[in-house]
């Protein structure tokens, strides 16, 4: 697995372009909660907090990569839940990796709840006090390192299942972290300047929690649906967005 792939053939190009497309993919939730929880931070700390956070995130995947064999031992099952009456019908076998993930989906869905509801009653958000930064920065660090970790376990293992060679993951794993980087910044002034973005986002993140937790008790639920039904909500809230900006023109 960790042989030099043969960058002269076809096929290694098609499945670093098709792994790096599907890592952008999968990490535009992972985008979006960075972007929302950096922006309680000034202005001038939040380009380097989402720079920073999405380095953590690239650290810690190519670290899992280098630990693949350990990675793909996560999906052996530890302990098994009995069969209950009027919930499952046969045992359900859990891994550590079931359980990483229903535990960062309650976390995404928590920590999405609890901005959604400030969001709701804080009419004049504002940033921290001075004296408080620091301390700020480094809590929404360790926030993101958190759900980082998360994406991160699933991001590669779909990486496994798509692509034998570490070093083709590697490469599309860099590669995908600096395209995210270098859209961090407009995705963020845009979510920040639109307040029902905001409220859209972090809704998705809540669905993405769901999701997550689904996965983990072996509900599989189409996440290309999910995206789809996002796309959708984003178009019509865009057109809402003109819509309005051209009313108070007229």
């Amino acid at each position: 697995m960790f042989e030099m792939p043969d960058f002269t053939l076809p096929g290694v190009w098609i499945s670093l372009l098709t792994l790096t497309f599907l890592e952008i993919v999968l990490g535009i939730d992972n985008l979006i909660f960075i972007s929302i929880i950096t922006d309680k931070l000034p202005p001038e700390r939040q380009r380097r907090t989402r720079n920073v956070g999405l380095s953590l995130a690239m650290i810690f995947r190519l670290c899992l990569l280098l630990a693949i064999n350990w990675i793909i031992g996560l999906k052996d099952v530890v302990f098994t839940i009995p069969s209950i009456s009027g919930l499952n019908k046969d045992p359900l076998g859990l891994s550590y990796k079931d359980i990483i993930l229903m535990l960062g989906g309650i976390f995404l869905i928590f920590k999405s709840t609890l901005e959604l509801h400030q969001k709701m009653t804080d009419k004049n958000p504002a940033h921290g006090k001075p004296g408080k930064q620091k301390r700020t920065m480094f809590g929404i660090l360790l926030q993101i390192v958190l759900i980082d970790a998360v994406f991160s376990f699933d991001s590669i293992l779909t990486a496994v299942g798509l692509v034998d060679n570490v070093l083709v993951m590697m490469v599309a794993v860099v590669v995908s972290i600096i395209v995210m980087m270098l859209f961090a910044g407009k995705l963020a002034r845009i979510i920040s300047s639109n307040p029902t973005l905001q409220i859209l986002a972090l809704s998705f993140l809540v669905v993405i929690g769901v999701v997550l937790i689904a996965d983990g008790f072996h509900q599989e639920i189409s996440k290309s649906i999910i995206y789809s039904c996002l796309c959708f909500s984003l178009v019509v809230e865009l057109m809402n967005i003109r819509f309005r900006k051209s009313q108070k023109a007229a």
